[in-house]
């Protein structure tokens, strides 16, 4: 007998911020979710009936994990692939699927990839060593990047002059080239297993130039139509062309000649896509789940202009986390709170998020910068 949906036993691998988002989704469809984690104090922890304690790269870990699990999925992609492959063979969804998270672990693959099929994307020279940099003199300035590990702005560093290296990583390596852009973008775009495609609008990045993370976030894009429209057809033709069943967050570059670069993406819900818990009709958490079980793909239209503005430990405080402002900032009307459950705080640690709504983006944005001036996180 074909089990229905809460009957699944469903795993997740990673209980940070994102899968507890994707768990406060789950719970109004009354799934069974169980989550592994190497953090006894993981903010997805007290959400479950079951959470299990241990490494996310370990082999023997995650495939006993995942041996009585109907359907498993992530929220971070630094997992253990090889037992993710041998679950597949066994008969388990893995969803995305291994061979994805395992192209997009390796951020040299994930170039190669979008070269193979046509994705346009910055110009790139993969590397080994610190020493092969010397040969691209010609082609300054790059941003180095990791090609494994890098993650939130770790793992990347801006090169300018091929005679300043002393910072360079001594490991192997995607060498971009620096693009000239005038926006930093990002589709969310959901696939289900049975093929269905839908895109959450455009969404616009502000990054915090000190952290490399994202600041705020603006709902939608301050850009034309034209421009909206190829971005979602890069993002569709990604998601098609990988196969991916789940969600795949597609981070892109404007030029300013008004072409549209992927930099990178990621098989999982993402930052970029937090404001939807509010400002859209579906959430993208929501929206991966449907996905994951073949359900019918939810409706991604606005329902009021947002902005996201990601909550980061402040610099020059470490240890318990105090909130302070929040009283004030819940005074505005259309302010939403997300806290992720973290107790300790440091310098740009993501300790959670705000979502502001209002009737245009204007009156959103001004709205955000009094927040973002209120509300501080310090120990």
């Amino acid at each position: 007998m074909t089990k229905t949906i809460q009957q699944l036993h469903i795993g997740i691998l990673g209980g940070g911020q994102l899968g507890r988002m994707m768990i406060q989704s789950a719970i109004n469809l009354n799934l069974n979710i169980s989550v592994l984690d190497p953090n006894n104090e993981a903010p997805c922890k007290t959400l479950v009936k079951k959470f299990i304690l241990g490494s996310l790269t370990d082999y023997d870990t995650v495939y006993n994990f995942g041996k009585d699990k109907d359907l498993i999925t992530i929220e971070i992609e630094n997992v253990n692939i090889e037992a993710l492959k041998a679950l597949e063979k066994e008969g388990k969804k893995i969803y995305p699927q291994a061979h994805i998270i395992e192209l997009i672990q390796d951020k040299g693959s994930q170039k190669m990839f979008f070269q193979r099929h046509d994705i346009p994307s910055p110009d790139f020279f993969l590397i080994d060593s610190k020493s092969q940099i010397e040969k691209y003199a010609d082609y300054f300035p790059f941003y180095q990047k990791l090609r494994k590990g890098g993650y939130d702005g770790k793992g990347v560093i801006k090169l300018v002059n091929p005679n300043f290296l002393d910072k360079a990583f001594d490991e192997p390596s995607v060498l971009e080239r620096l693009v000239d852009f005038e926006k930093e973008l990002s589709v969310i775009v959901a696939r289900s297993e049975n093929g269905e495609i839908k895109c959450f609008p455009v969404v616009e990045c502000e990054f915090n130039p000190e952290a490399n993370l994202v600041e705020f976030l603006f709902s939608p894009a301050n850009i034309n139509k034209t421009i909206e429209k190829d971005a979602i057809k890069i993002a569709v033709d990604l998601a098609e062309k990988l196969g991916i069943i789940g969600i795949l967050a597609v981070e892109l570059f404007l030029t300013k000649d008004g072409k549209i670069l992927v930099n990178e993406v990621a098989p999982r819900p993402h930052n970029s896509g937090h404001n939807t818990i509010e400002g859209n009709i579906t959430t993208q958490f929501e929206q991966h789940l449907r996905a994951i079980l073949n359900l019918p793909l939810g409706d991604t239209s606005i329902i009021k202009p947002s902005v996201m503005i990601n909550l980061l430990g402040d610099f020059g405080f470490e240890g318990s986390a105090i909130y302070q402002g929040m009283e004030d900032v819940l005074k505005f009307s259309g302010v939403y709170i997300h806290l992720y459950g973290k107790t300790i705080t440091r310098p740009f640690r993501k300790m959670g998020h705000i979502t502001i709504v209002d009737d245009n983006i204007l009156k959103a944005k001004q709205k955000a910068k009094l927040v973002k001036k209120i509300f501080k996180i310090i120990a």
